[in-house]
């Protein structure tokens, strides 16, 4: 019987114990890195490889939520023909989890900033931000989204300096 209990606590402990880091968290973060080295090479056409034709993302855009594939590469490619010397560093790479289990799933998160320069105005902008990846088994990017200040980053770098 001391066995049975012994072997019972052990399962238990076993089973509650932290599954540790997901195996595919290290291999997503680099997918991640490479998506945000394309962006910044200007690189639309393999990002656009890169992005499962089911992507559903979330957009920096006030009240526009989720997003397809063809309308993030739109923004993509508006960023890239209005912007230049786009480049992002990362603060912080994290693993993300199931919103149901609470489990790692080789989701990744990343806090950083993006830097570059307005191409018509040469205004530079300093932009913090957040965003998520989602990779399937075929490294393609299946979900995710940009959190950050849409808005207040295109009228700061669209703005005409004052000629007072």
């Amino acid at each position: 019987m001391k066995r049975v209990i012994i072997l019972s606590v052990a399962i238990l402990f076993a089973s509650c114990a932290s599954d540790g880091q997901h195996p595919d968290f290290e291999k997503n973060v680099e997918l991640s890195k490479k998506f945000f080295q394309l962006h910044g090479e200007e690189n639309y056409n393999e990002m656009k490889d890169m992005m499962h034709d089911d992507v559903e993302w979330t957009s920096p855009k006030y009240g526009e939520g989720i997003i397809d594939k063809a309308t993030q590469l739109g923004y993509v490619k508006m960023y890239q023909d209005l912007y230049e010397d786009i480049n992002f560093t990362a603060n912080y790479w994290l693993p993300g989890v199931d919103t149901l289990t609470l489990k790692n799933d080789g989701s990744v998160r990343v806090y950083g900033s993006w830097t570059g320069k307005h191409s018509e105005t040469g205004n530079a902008f300093d932009l913090g931000s957040y965003h998520t990846f989602a990779w399937d088994k075929d490294d393609k990017l299946v979900g995710g989204g940009d959190w950050f200040d849409l808005t207040g980053f295109v009228m700061e770098s669209t703005k005409e300096e004052s000629s007072e």
